[in-house]
């Protein structure tokens, strides 16, 4: 139990000084005052109650202007995690074979699936899994399609990611990874709107919006150009990691020289504070998704939480009716001649 104005409570000895003090009052001097005492017993004994009640029911007034409070403090660990729109190309490049361990050949497209997978469960080494955060996966090749909106449920995610397959019809085939990139970026601003309005069904606080976007050809198709999307990650806050996958990088003197759509990928990840990287095989690849996933990690904060409960509204209540209970009795069985 606190009081939340305690300084009251310094009047209490003012008000028993108040109600106890000695009147003065004018006298006469007789030889006996036999005759005047009153008869013993009877009401008389009970005057005693109304200064009594006076001044109890001034010091529960005084309680109650205190504020007695009670309550409980609570430590609520929250969880800030990540929104993450995974972006896979899923054009007919993506059937190439690409170099892995121990001479060992498979497609980009089985490298970037079994990847991603690890990136979202974890692979007990390096990759930790995002456990605490929310996936969204969108795939693209002449048109974007989402395959998953932002979820919790991994393990379903991780399902479709094994059933991604790539896009053998000669009509839809292409690469249109501007269009994925304003849709993610649309989905991510989405997300924000409703943890703001309050609709949102959000296991935790969300720290940061990310788009992963993974390619390896030039934007060819679509609607949107790379720098208007990028355009649009920038301003509402998205960070944007790119990843282009294909051969090794030239060198020039040591630097590596990029292509010229390796330099848009490039220009949309600094101007979004992300990341461009370049993987020619199967373990840069993996490296890169390591690296994204050092840089993006949940985060903890402890908040007290106070549940307080006023309790005012006793004393006054109790005060209230012991000044009634007086104010009757004096004007009632103990009135007195004035």
């Amino acid at each position: 139990m606190t009081l939340a104005a305690p300084w009251w409570l310094l009047l209490l000895p003012f008000a028993f000084w108040l109600y106890y003090r000695k009147r003065r009052r004018d006298s006469l001097g007789v030889p006996s005052s036999q005759l005047w005492r009153p008869p013993r017993g009877g009401r008389k004994r009970f005057l005693f109650l109304l200064p009594l009640g006076r001044a109890l029911g001034t010091a529960l007034l005084l309680m109650a202007l205190a504020r007695p409070q009670a309550g409980t403090r609570q430590s609520l660990e929250v969880k800030e995690g990540i929104a993450i729109e995974m972006l896979v190309d899923v054009s007919s490049s993506m059937d190439m074979n690409m170099a892995a361990r121990k001479g060992v050949s498979r497609t980009r497209m089985e490298a970037a699936k079994e990847l991603v997978e690890q990136f979202i469960r974890g692979d007990g080494k390096t990759l930790h899994g995002r456990t605490d955060d929310l996936l969204g996966l969108i795939t693209f090749a002449r048109y974007a399609d989402t395959r998953s909106p932002l979820t919790s449920g991994h393990d379903a995610l991780v399902q479709i990611v094994r059933d991604l397959e790539i896009q053998d019809r000669p009509n839809e085939d292409g690469t249109a990874y501007g269009d994925a990139l304003a849709l993610a970026a649309a989905r991510l601003r989405h997300m924000e709107d409703l943890q703001a309005s309050g609709s949102g069904d959000m296991a935790s606080e969300i720290a940061s919006k990310v788009i992963i976007l993974l390619t390896d050809g030039e934007n060819n198709s679509g609607k949107h150009l790379p720098e208007e999307a990028g355009g649009l990650a920038k301003e509402w806050g998205i960070k944007v990691y790119s990843i282009s996958l294909g051969e090794a990088g030239q060198t020039d003197g040591g630097t590596t020289v990029l292509s010229p759509s390796e330099r848009v990928l490039d220009h949309i990840s600094r101007e979004t504070v992300g990341i461009f990287r370049q993987a020619g095989d199967y373990e840069s690849l993996q490296s890169v998704y390591r690296e994204i996933d050092q840089l993006e990690r949940t985060r903890m904060t402890t908040r007290q939480i106070a549940r307080v409960r006023e309790w005012f509204w006793l004393p006054l209540l109790l005060a209230g009716c012991l000044l009634s209970a007086t104010m009757a009795l004096e004007a009632t069985w103990l009135r007195t001649a004035p």
